[in-house]
Order: structure tokens, then sequence, then C-alpha cells
């Protein structure tokens, strides 16, 4: 049971007394650890390293009861786009394994300009956002490699550390279509935001 890390500030109080209690899983760790290095990609086994606001937030909104094992893996330094498109691809076969992916930031993340004020700005890259993880993977994954060209990127993302995991998921996904599961117009005052799944959902018709 991983101790919490509350890597954020100026929140209220009672945020910094939430506790997610999932267990974690060494086992899946050192698989996940195998596969990137299998990849030629460096890793690291850190089995101190606490739950962090990136796997609790959206996890207890998921699964309440924390009683699914969780393994979080962290984000390369240098946020380069195609070395997590690459682990991503590393971590494929997780998907056959029954562990779900989750690529947790957020589609906007601009903290220095949130509210209406970022209506237009956030809507040009929401939408290219959206068109881009529509179009063919090939084609999914050059636009994402060269998401720095998008309509008010730097604005969205001045530091990418939001949008870097779902580099993680489209190369996981490999050929499967993405399709957006979530969205909102006025987010937190009026920011547009996404979410977006690949593969089929539990229950979906053959």
């Amino acid at each position: 049971k991983p101790p919490m890390i509350y890597d954020y500030g100026g929140f209220p109080e009672h945020t910094y007394r939430v506790h997610y209690d999932a267990p974690g899983s060494p086992a899946l760790a050192r698989r996940v650890q195998g596969l990137v290095e299998a990849a030629g990609l460096p890793a690291a086994f850190d089995a101190e390293r606490g739950f962090d606001h990136g796997m609790f937030s959206p996890m207890a909104a998921m699964y309440p009861k924390a009683e699914v094992p969780v393994v979080q893996l962290s984000l390369r330094a240098g946020l380069d786009a195609a070395e997590h498109v690459a682990v991503g691809r590393a971590l494929a076969p997780l998907r056959d394994e029954n562990v779900l992916i989750v690529g947790s930031g957020l589609s906007y993340h601009n903290l220095r300009n949130f509210g209406p004020q970022a209506r237009e700005v956030s809507k040009a890259f929401d939408d290219w956002l959206a068109d881009t993880v529509d179009a063919d993977p090939a084609r999914r994954i050059e636009r994402l490699l060269a998401w720095s060209q998008a309509p008010a990127a730097r604005v969205a993302h001045p530091r990418e550390e939001h949008l870097i995991p779902l580099m993680v998921a489209v190369g996981a996904a490999g050929q499967d279509a993405g399709v957006r599961i979530y969205h909102e117009d006025a987010f937190m005052g009026g920011i547009a935001v996404s979410s977006y799944r690949f593969g089929a959902a539990a229950g979906d018709a053959a």
C-alpha cells in the first residue's frame, strides 16, 4: 500500500487528507519494467514511490473502493513525445493480460490561463486533438509527435506533462480507433477539455 504524495499547492485543506488505499502490485511493476527494458528503454523499479494526484484523482472516481491494484509509471525526463509512444508500444501486451492502461492528464493545462478568457484557445487545441485522435493510427501518431505545432499548443500546454501520458496510451493502442468519451466546453469556468478511449469497453457489442 504505497503512501500518498500531495504534489500540488494552494488547494483546500481537505485535499491534503485524501487517502486512496489501493494495493500496489510489485509483480506487475516488474513486468512493466521488463517490457520497457526489452524495448531498449531504461526503466527503474521504485518500491517507495507514493501515489500522486495523477493516479488517485481519476482512480478514486473510477474505482472508489480502491480494490484494484495500481502501478504508476513515471514520465521520462525530457518529456519526449516519441519516447513515450515507444513506451506505450512496449506496454501493449498488458492489454491482453487484464491490465488497463490509463494515460492520466488534462487536455488543457495552463494554470495561469484558466476560465472564460481561455475559451477560444482551449477550443482550438481541443478541436485539433479531437481530429488527431480520430485520424488513422499512423497519421494519429504523426500529428501527436508534432503536437507543439498545433493551434494554441503552447498556450494549452506551457509544459507538456499533462499531455504526454496520451502518447503512452496511443502507443499502446496500436491500430485501435480512438473514441472521445468525455467533453466539456466550459470546464472550470470556460475551457474545452476531452478524454479518449482506445479499444472496446467492457460490454461493447462485438
